[in-house]
């Protein structure tokens, strides 16, 4: 059984050492540097196993036309490289598995990216799964969690001002609130406390939506202007044949985000995940820069890019 671990935990500026080696080096082909944007992102991750643990990670951004990428990705136990392999997952996500002995861990990984990544389309495999209930997004209880008569209304509305309505409520719902979570927190946990953190925004709007019959999915992103500097987790919805970005934290600009996962909630875009219970994580410093950092307008249409 793997047991995921989310945001909210605690976050401190990270420097990232040159002996990290390549996990995966793709050359900057594509864009120029010149006029585009760039971003540099990475994480650094510190924690002690136990006993021994297979570790599944996600932290490198994702696959994506249009961007291109130099990164370097170092796992090590008490001070010794360790292999890592790379696995494919939906829209791009890149997870990273090691088979860890016991003793003292330290995760480290960093990317520059430029340019922009092409929009996500709508697959008719996508419609279908995400608008489902899962495991932290309970949208068929939403009913007796939330008044019947608001998901109602929500329904009733156009999909345009329907996440508009979705994102502003959840937004005045729930108090952002550090450390406020648990890792086995669905949608009830958060709107029975009025506070949360990324996490719980994005499952509830999230589960607003799937309830209105909207596919929605989470993401987890790395978020350039986020303060508290974290791992940040979003929302995309279906509109159309496009994915809209939403985030009722509104405490970072949507057009700089780049994408780690996506999944159906926290089960999907954990950062860090292991076969057992003897892992303990002591610190997570994250890093996310961005060239251009233009003001949030929670009012715009935007597509993660």
């Amino acid at each position: 059984m793997l047991y995921p671990l989310s945001y909210g935990g605690e976050s401190q500026p990270s420097g990232f050492p040159a002996e990290a080696v390549p996990c995966q080096h793709v050359a900057m082909t594509g864009p120029s540097s010149r006029g585009a944007l760039i971003r540099e992102v990475g994480c650094a991750i510190d924690g002690e196993l136990g006993e021994p643990a297979s570790l599944v990670l996600a932290i490198a951004v994702a696959d994506a036309q249009g961007l291109s990428r130099s990164e370097r990705m170092r796992v090590e136990i008490d001070g010794r490289a360790l292999d890592v392999a790379e696995h494919p997952g939906p829209v791009g996500t890149r997870w990273h598995t090691v088979d860890a002995p016991a003793g003292v861990l330290r995760i480290e990984y960093e990317a520059t990216m430029i340019g922009r990544a092409a929009p996500a389309r709508v697959s008719p495999l996508e419609r279908i799964v995400d608008v489902r209930p899962s495991r932290y997004v309970q949208s068929d209880i939403l009913p007796a969690l939330v008044d019947d008569e608001v998901v109602r209304a929500f329904a009733e509305l156009p999909p345009l001002e329907r996440i508009t309505a979705v994102r502003d409520t959840v937004d005045g719902a729930l108090e952002y609130s550090w450390e406020s979570t648990r890792p086995t927190d669905g949608l009830a946990e958060p709107l029975e406390a009025g506070r949360g953190v990324c996490r719980d925004f994005a499952h509830v709007v999230a589960g607003l939506l799937r309830a209105t019959d909207l596919p929605a999915r989470v993401v987890s992103v790395y978020a350039p202007g986020l303060v508290p500097m974290d791992l940040h987790s979003v929302v995309e919805v279906a509109v159309g044949d496009e994915w809209l970005l939403l985030d009722a934290t509104g405490l970072a600009p949507r057009r700089t985000m780049l994408r780690i996962a996506t999944g159906r909630d926290a089960a999907d875009t954990a950062y860090l995940a292991s076969d057992g219970s003897a892992l303990a994580v002591t610190a997570l410093r994250v890093r996310a820069e961005a060239s251009e950092l233009a003001p949030e307008r929670s009012a715009e249409l935007v597509a993660l890019g």
